[in-house]
């Protein structure tokens, strides 16, 4: 999974306080010798905002620093220091705020992190300073792919050119979209409708799905992904589709499901190629289980056809996957709606 840049924030004001409390304890003791510890408590019960004192917490740490920097820290650091020390609270009280960090305002912070941290002769700041500079070279890579589809864009920009043909000479449009009877309800993908068996044939069916389904290298890849780590060789185990509102989640899911139906690869459009890549097989028998978090009402009973009542999320994943024998392992956990623990696993290894 791809780390935010809230992630990297985290780290970083992880590594800047665990750099921090040695040299906070050190100056700290340097003054008020025994007593240091309680002057601490006292600094920082008197902070606004401050809990139980604990300078572990980079919260409570930066506030000591500020606090005590006369007394304490102004003799062994500059004004410069003390500057980044406001900045990094600042930055601090906007992650705890949960507001979002652009690239710029993360390097700038974990710049001042390492920049503080190397002040003080912690051993973190090369650990923070390799941090910053892969986040630089992620800005950079970020900058030449813009550019590179600009590049791309920039020829055909203005007037056409003169061999170019007419779109609708290229592209041929669906025949419910030519002939009018196009609708909206039956174009939007609904996984759960496809897990009942309902909906139009180029969502139900997994031969008609696959015709109309152009793989993309994304997609390619997930698939590939998935056939690895089924047929017992590398593949990672959880996949978090990241992409905006509209940007293929559900096709994604719905591409997984209907390659491990039990339908041959044969009978699936772009399967076959795609398998020559990974040098494996689609296993023949997979277990799916599908959770739509709005078909299914918490708290209410769900009758199976087989006279299985469910009422919650684990208890309809159980059914799925192994019918009563599977439903009967998290039976109480799902009747009495509290956590089944470890029988989620031996569902998973039956």
């Amino acid at each position: 999974m791809a780390k935010t840049n809230r992630d990297r924030i985290s780290v970083g004001l992880e590594l800047l306080s665990k750099g921090l409390v040695p040299f906070i304890e050190r100056e700290m003791k340097s003054v008020y010798k025994d007593g240091w510890a309680e002057e601490a408590k006292i600094v920082l019960r008197g902070a606004p905002g401050e809990g139980e004192p604990n300078i572990d917490d980079p919260h409570a740490a930066l506030i000591l620093m500020w606090y005590r920097w006369n007394e304490v820290f102004a003799r062994t650091l500059g004004h410069s220091d003390r500057s980044l020390v406001s900045e990094l609270r600042d930055v601090r009280n906007r992650w705890a705020h949960m507001e979002n960090f652009s690239t710029d305002d993360t390097y700038r912070a974990l710049d001042s992190m390492t920049r503080l941290l190397n002040a003080v002769s912690a051993p973190e700041a090369s650990q923070l300073g390799k941090k910053k500079d892969d986040l630089l070279r992620l800005r950079y890579d970020e900058q030449r792919r813009t550019e590179d589809r600009k590049a791309a864009v920039a020829p055909v920009q203005g007037q056409p050119a003169a061999s170019l043909k007419p779109w609708r000479e290229i592209v041929t449009p669906h025949p419910d979209v030519a002939s009018g009877r196009y609708q909206q309800a039956e174009f939007a993908a609904d996984l759960w409708q496809v897990y009942l068996g309902e909906g139009a044939d180029e969502y139900r069916d997994p031969t008609e799905f696959f015709r109309r389904t152009f793989l993309t290298e994304g997609l390619r890849q997930l698939l590939k992904n998935a056939i690895m780590r089924l047929s017992g060789a590398d593949g990672d185990p959880v996949v978090e589709l990241q992409t905006n509102f509209g940007g293929g989640k559900t096709h994604s899911i719905m591409a997984l499901y209907h390659l491990f139906s039990g339908t041959p690869a044969s009978d699936l459009p772009g399967i076959e190629d795609l398998l020559k890549d990974v040098n494996a097989e689609v296993p023949p028998t997979v277990r799916r289980a599908v959770f739509v978090g709005t078909k299914i009402s918490p708290g209410q009973v769900h009758k199976k056809p087989d006279g299985i009542s469910v009422r919650t999320l684990w208890g309809e994943i159980a059914w799925q996957l192994g019918g009563k024998e599977g439903y009967e392992l998290v039976r109480e956990a799902d009747e009495t709606a509290t956590n089944p623990g470890d029988a989620m696993r031996e569902l998973f290894n039956r």
